[in-house]
């Protein structure tokens, strides 16, 4: 305690003999370098309080030793407690030397990777940007089978049923597997349902400029009918009074042995339909027969081998379409008909095929049995897809219909008609 008591009581003399020096030293025109570094290191310690609330934050054994090497020789001479410190603080700054150049050399490490980060994520931005805009967007108008409509944007992105999603939020239907946007050509006098994985830009994208072409926004019961009545596909041969007997477990059955397995099982379709001829309102008989690739059908004078069958169309890059009074318009032996075509032709065509069935229930078979052939299991991913989002709709309407004093009214139920002089397939 001693000698701490002399360390300040010399520390506070010597700060009293530098303020002095800074008072003389202010009039003279020359300053000696050593007397400029007492000046300037005395003026934080003008006051005594403050001086001791410094020295309180401050490395007091450097402070010690510094003003030892510039006082006298009364300094000089300390007590061996102070050149015990000294030395230890000499130490300290010796060792802590050499790191300087390393803490420089990482901070210059680290600002460096941050600047080729910051660069790096700009580039991804700005890719993401033309990204963005190279992707093709449509303003669609949708219409109700009500006469309402309903506008949305659609990117080359979006499948027909992240659309359907939409148009449930903006119309406040139920999430039935029914509802489908259905595409309507009124120069053809046909209509299309599309499925829900297709992305609705690619065909909206092969109108005309002045196309009459509209989209409807419809509930089709046929939609997923092969999925609900199986056995109208997979067990056609036999009676109608048998295939109504049918119990929920055994269309179930149906299902996962035809879609559920490693390879898709195609329905046996076949019989004859009506063929019309190139350029002319004539219709002939054929027998076809359906298979995964495409619609065959028997020469005459031939059998039904598969040595003798010929192709009539595959369904690669065809679309099956569902018409409207060809009865009249192409003197067709029924109003049951469907045609098979690219969706990129829009006018009549002789790369169109014209096919007439002899009632509505054959027109059923086919129409959804070429849907089964062509697109497969992911028709039946479509369908699964389907019956979950309305499952989940179900239990929300249910919460909701629990819940004491609502204020919000439940939407009216929204089932607009078929497109007009359209029939649902």
């Amino acid at each position: 305690m001693d000698d701490i008591d002399a360390m300040f009581s010399h520390l506070l003399g010597e700060m009293d003999y530098l303020s002095q020096s800074l008072v003389h030293a202010a009039d003279a025109p020359d300053v000696d370098p050593a007397q400029q570094r007492q000046s300037t290191f005395s003026v934080g310690f003008a006051d005594l309080n403050e001086s001791l609330h410094e020295l309180e934050d401050q490395d007091l054994d450097a402070l010690v030793a510094d003003l030892g090497s510039k006082s006298n020789n009364n300094a000089c001479g300390g007590t061996d407690h102070q050149m015990a410190t000294s030395a230890k603080t000499q130490e300290c700054e010796a060792a802590a030397a050499p790191l300087k150049p390393a803490n420089t050399a990482e901070f210059s490490a680290a600002l460096q990777m941050y600047e080729q980060q910051t660069k790096a994520d700009k580039i991804k931005l700005a890719l993401e940007k033309l990204k963005e805009a190279k992707v093709r967007k449509l303003i669609v108008k949708v219409l109700m089978g009500d006469g309402s409509s309903r506008t949305i944007m659609v990117d080359e992105r979006q499948t027909v049923r992240e659309v359907l999603e939409k148009l449930f939020e903006k119309t406040h239907c139920d999430g039935n597997i029914d509802w489908s946007l259905c595409e309507t050509n009124p120069e053809l006098q046909i209509e299309r349902g599309f499925e829900d994985h297709e992305y609705l830009v690619e065909p909206l994208s092969a109108w005309t400029r002045h196309s009459e072409n509209k989209i409807y926004f419809v509930s089709r019961p046929q939609k997923y009918v092969m999925f609900r009545d199986p056995q109208l596909f997979y067990m056609w041969k036999k009676k109608k009074a048998c295939l109504s007997g049918i119990n929920e477990q055994a269309k179930q059955l149906l299902v996962k042995e035809h879609f559920g397995g490693s390879a898709l099982i195609v329905p046996d379709l076949e019989g004859t339909l009506y063929l019309k001829e190139d350029g002319k309102k004539v219709w002939k008989p054929r027998y076809f027969v359906l298979r995964a690739s495409g619609i065959y059908y028997v020469p005459k004078g031939k059998t039904k081998c598969s040595s003798d069958l010929v192709c009539f169309t595959r369904f690669e890059k065809v679309s099956i379409y569902s018409t409207n009074s060809y009865r009249q318009k192409y003197r067709a032996p029924t109003d049951f008909c469907f045609l098979l075509k690219h969706p990129c032709i829009q006018k009549e065509s002789h790369y169109i095929k014209f096919l007439c069935c002899d009632d509505e229930h054959t027109l059923l078979l086919w129409v959804n049995s070429i849907r089964i052939a062509k697109y497969g299991t992911v028709l039946y991913q479509n369908y699964q897809a389907a019956v979950k989002r309305a499952s989940t709709w179900q239990t929300v309407h249910k919460a909701n219909s629990h819940v004491e004093d609502d204020p919000h009214e439940p939407p009216p139920s929204f089932i607009p008609p078929p497109p007009p002089g359209q029939s649902h397939i």
